[in-house]
């Protein structure tokens, strides 16, 4: 199980979500882009800068909602100790390892 975040082109919102296939999961964000009702659509917010791996849903879960807790400045401090450039991560050429919670 995977938390993840994304954020915009111009970095000003952040979105927190858990998933059990992370490259679906990304996929389907990319295609309700523009879809007002949709959270990630309404804000175009589809580039993934920080990911984890749970070792079970239970705990994804409570991940999700320990991180939608913080403040802003908590999580990019996160994000920025995972990915310091919050660079648009690729999964399939990215080389770093993703925390394991």
């Amino acid at each position: 199980m995977y938390v993840y975040m994304l954020t915009n082109n111009i970095r000003t919102v952040l979105y927190i979500g858990v998933t059990n296939n992370l490259a679906r999961r990304l996929a389907e964000h990319s295609d309700t882009l523009g879809q007002r009702n949709k959270f990630t659509g309404r804000y175009q917010a589809n580039l993934l800068v920080y990911f984890e791996l749970c070792a079970d849903p239970t705990q994804a879960i409570a991940r999700e909602k320990e991180l939608k807790g913080w403040s802003r400045a908590k999580k990019e401090k996160l994000i920025a100790g995972f990915n310091p450039t919050w660079e648009a991560i690729d999964l399939e050429t990215w080389a770093g390892e993703p925390d394991l919670h």
